[in-house]
């Protein structure tokens, strides 16, 4: 499954207000600033802090 690109172009981290980078093979839009990835369920963003994941630096 793969998201929109126009979504994607749209889609912002919550917390630091950057772009995000999908990684299809995980599910997940990735922020790099942040350091965290939120995961894509059922081809929909959860884009919540609290279900994100804590990615390494």
């Amino acid at each position: 499954m793969t998201i929109d690109p126009r979504l994607l172009d749209k889609l912002i981290c919550p917390v630091t207000r950057t772009p995000l980078r999908y990684d299809a093979a995980a599910q997940e839009l990735v922020s790099e600033a942040a350091g965290l990835a939120f995961p894509v369920r059922d081809g929909m963003p959860v884009m919540l802090v609290e279900e994100a994941r804590r990615i390494a630096d």
